[in-house]
């Protein structure tokens, strides 16, 4: 075993949706590597991803965040080529996204996603629990008639039947149906799923549904008390609530290829609780429950994750419009850093490592190679992904960015132009 085989993203953000047994693939398609999962009884299904559309990777140290490497004291450990070195310490991400087959809602949909303020009074536990837990749902995706192939968990949006999960929780399904509160069982259309950010919205034909109001999660603060209601492994422990505090703001997440920006949580998640409510104690839901920290190594507790509700608000009202999210803009590349210890002990430059190019990019147009070392962007030296992030959020699609890149010890620029994200990756 290599010696960063224990973060390997096989086993370490977990999406948190439930799926019993996978199935085979269809004839002609291959089967896709599912990004994350779980080592053990359960095995997981993809999510998504999300965010700035840049898809970037970098693994982390379980201790520090930094990337976890031998020292340059343990250099008799490390290959002798600096190649082989990183083919095994960034291993290829796949960042193919799987259809979803379910039938269309038809668009567009007269919905506005709208914050709202919060109110004066706080509510308890068990106010918030009554109030709220009818506005939650179970999703059971199928395939090929398979039932409870993937299960998770929504939230009523509108009082007519628009439903808000996890794209990942009906990802590769053909068939979903949504259980409300009362336990009637409606069938799914899907008005629309951004792989991207890992939000889908789902349509029943139904009236009177309670609807969940949703807060601001700019407002929240490190410390701020909050709960989950949702669908833990399964139908048993349907309905679930389980409660803690907001543990950081604005986690940067690499997953599958893609980056997100997340809330952090110490409130208790597991399978099936994916696209659940994470609420503050105003009863207003703040964010989306989608993946949790776990490691087949080590025991990790208390580290989920949600997506804000800033960004749900945004991806669900293009999604009820369009079906899509159009606007943003991607290199189509995956990066990570280069450690001090690798640079030093193979005489190679600092920056950021190419670990794959995808298909139909600018990038892959222009002659980017796995491989290649990128020093500078637009003249300023890069040395992490959130740099390179940072620069490339000023632009938009269509704009050009300059990488200067480090080959077999030449070095020269790159201009490459930056294309919408579902162009290169799929919605």
């Amino acid at each position: 075993m290599s010696n960063n085989d224990w973060y390997n993203d096989e086993s370490w953000y977990a999406p948190l949706a439930a799926r019993e047994e996978e199935p085979k693939p269809r004839p002609g398609k291959k089967k896709k590597k599912i990004g994350i999962r779980v080592i053990g009884a359960v095995c997981l299904a993809l999510l998504l991803l999300i965010g700035t559309s840049l898809a970037f990777r970098e693994p982390e140290s379980k201790e520090t965040g930094s990337p976890a490497l031998p020292s340059v004291g343990e250099s008799d450990d490390m290959p002798e080529n600096w190649q082989d070195f990183f083919d095994d310490y960034y291993e290829s991400v796949q960042t193919d996204v799987a259809e979803i087959n379910i039938p269309r809602a038809e668009l567009p949909i007269d919905f506005h996603l709208e914050l709202q303020t919060a109110p004066e009074t706080e509510l308890s536990l068990q106010a918030l629990y009554q109030n709220c837990s009818p506005s939650i749902v179970a999703i059971s995706g199928y395939v090929d008639g398979k039932s409870a192939y993937s299960w998770g968990t929504g939230v009523v949006l509108s009082a007519d039947g628009l439903i808000l999960t996890n794209t990942h929780v009906i990802e590769d399904c053909d068939r979903a149906t949504v259980t409300l509160f009362d336990d009637s069982v409606h069938e799914a259309k899907l008005v629309g799923a951004d792989a991207i950010s890992d939000v889908a919205v789902l349509k029943i034909d139904a009236t009177g549904l309670p609807a969940a109001s949703f807060g601001d999660s700019g407002s929240l603060v490190v410390g701020d008390r909050v709960a989950a209601i949702g669908n833990p492994l399964g139908e048993t422990f349907r309905m679930t609530l389980t409660d803690g505090i907001i543990s950081a703001i604005e986690r940067g997440i690499n997953y599958n290829g893609h980056s997100m920006t997340l809330l952090q949580t110490n409130t208790a998640l597991n399978e099936g609780n994916s696209g659940g409510p994470l609420f503050n104690m105003y009863g207003q839901v703040v964010g989306v429950t989608n993946m949790k920290m776990m490691s087949s190594y080590s025991s990790i507790e208390g580290i989920g994750f949600a997506i804000p509700s800033s960004t749900v608000k945004s991806v669900v009202n293009a999604l009820v419009t369009d079906g899509e999210v159009r606007g943003r803009p991607s290199v189509g590349i995956t990066i990570g850093g280069i450690p001090d210890n690798a640079s030093e002990h193979y005489s190679i430059p600092g920056g950021v490592y190419v670990s794959d190019v995808t298909k139909g990019s600018d990038a892959e147009a222009k002659g980017i190679q796995v491989g290649d070392i990128i020093t500078h962007v637009n003249g300023q030296p890069v040395s992490t992904v959130d740099e390179v992030g940072a620069i490339k959020n000023q632009f938009n699609v269509g704009d050009s960015m300059t990488f200067t890149i480090w080959r077999e010890g030449e070095t020269f620029d790159v201009d490459v132009v930056l294309m919408d994200t579902n162009d290169i990756y799929g919605k």
